[in-house]
């Protein structure tokens, strides 16, 4: 057992900022922030998907009807910042005519269940005015719903929503309760839904009456390339203070984040961790040195984050494929799910556990995939191979491992 005897600490001067030398790296430290909206002269590569959407939605602004609309794309592609922009200019066109615009966005990845995610919409739309609560706790989900009329009756002329990370709700019905409103005759304003996922056929896996109230308006957001990247990540180094970030860091990221499959928000969020790491460290200056280290910091706090709600022994189906890909000294690295099956029954031997079953494992590895902690495609090898899955890891195997070995061995 070990004391504390607190060293140098001073309760007095616990939060004292001139402690610290954030204020010497940071100039506006809400740019990187993955969740910060850019002015429109910042977005960079969506002003034609801005325009499509546009198009779709604006007749909420004259309190008229539209159709619902689905956008599918790989996390890090402008999805959730480009709906919120929308949302954002329909209220301010909204403000310039005699029209109530009742706008909402949930991301049901955090709203943890489809109850909450139904609560948080209907908190958002409530203005400061309205005497309709909507408690964290204590109402079911029809009772959520049953509030959520009220204030759009009686505060709106028109509504949005947008349903980020939808692929996550255990079900599609708060999409058919919100876009059927009309048609049932709960809601005398028309609701729009604008719906996000990062799973390409998640129309697929919608109930039949909720495709046919969405309609068939889906947009598709390709990945970003290596110069929008970059370009994207120079709108964000006036978060720093000048001279701080050196020339070399955001072409780098630029680079790491388009091999990783164009994913703008990594790029952001490294930028970010590598600001923090400055601060923590007493840095004046972030440098292109310190990018492998904090990438790897962040990448493990992230696997961590999306692994902690995973049965147990998907932390070792995931140090399994590690092993594979750091034993495979070619650039293909895909395995087929035999292999990796094999690969986790001497992990679960070495760890004293019981291999699931085939099915089970499976299934695991389907999530994994939806998690974007592996990439899964389907071979067809045709009459004397026959079809056949094959995974690859999309973190660093030296990640995995850093992870998996700080796992508590109880837990397995």
């Amino acid at each position: 057992m070990t004391s504390d005897s607190g060293g140098d600490y001073d309760p007095e001067t616990l939060f004292d900022t001139s402690r610290n030398n954030r204020q010497q790296i940071y100039n506006n430290r809400e740019l990187v922030d993955t969740n910060h909206v850019p002015a429109a002269d910042k977005i960079v590569g969506r002003k034609e998907e801005i325009q499509r959407l546009a198009n779709v939605v604006s007749p909420l602004i004259d309190g008229q009807p539209t159709n619902s609309v689905l956008i599918y794309g790989k996390t890090g592609t402008g999805k959730s910042l480009v709906a919120k922009h929308i949302m954002q200019r329909l209220e301010i066109e909204a403000e310039q005519r005699p029209t109530d615009i009742g706008t909402a966005y949930v991301n049901c990845g955090s709203a943890n269940g489809t109850t909450r995610a139904v609560r948080n919409i209907g908190a958002s739309l409530a203005p400061e005015v309205s005497s309709v609560s909507f408690p964290t706790r204590g109402l079911s989900t029809d009772e959520y719903f049953e509030r959520i009329w009220e204030v759009v009756n009686t505060h709106y002329d028109s509504v949005i929503i947008t349903v980020d990370e939808v692929d996550m709700l255990r079900d599609d019905s708060p999409l058919m309760v919100l876009s059927r409103a009309g048609e049932t005759g709960v809601a005398d304003v028309p609701i729009s839904i604008i719906a996000i996922s990062n799973k390409i056929n998640y129309r697929d896996q919608m109930d039949e009456r909720t495709k046919s109230s969405f309609g068939h308006r889906e947009f598709v957001f390709d990945p970003y390339d290596a110069a929008q990247l970059r370009e994207i990540l120079e709108h964000r180094r006036e978060a720093f203070q000048e001279n701080v970030l050196g020339d070399a860091v955001i072409p780098r990221i630029a680079a790491l984040a388009a091999k990783e499959h164009g994913d703008a928000r990594k790029g952001v969020n490294l930028l970010f961790y590598l600001g923090e790491h400055a601060v923590e460290e007493g840095y004046d200056k972030i440098t292109e040195e310190m990018i492998d280290d904090v990438r790897e910091l962040a990448d493990a706090e992230r696997l961590n984050s999306l692994i902690s709600g995973l049965p147990s022994h998907a932390r070792l189906i995931i140090v399994a494929l590690a092993a594979l890909t750091k034993g495979d000294e070619g650039t293909d690295q895909w395995f087929r799910t035999s292999d990796i099956f094999d690969t986790y029954e001497i992990y679960c031997e070495r760890e004293g556990a019981d291999p699931l079953s085939g099915e089970r494992r499976r299934q695991i590895l389907d999530e994994l995939s939806f998690l974007e902690i592996t990439e899964a495609k389907t071979n067809h090898g045709g009459k004397n191979v026959g079809t056949y899955k094959e995974h690859r890891l999309m973190y660093d195997p030296d990640v995995v491992e850093h992870v998996y070995e700080a796992t508590d061995p109880t837990m397995l």
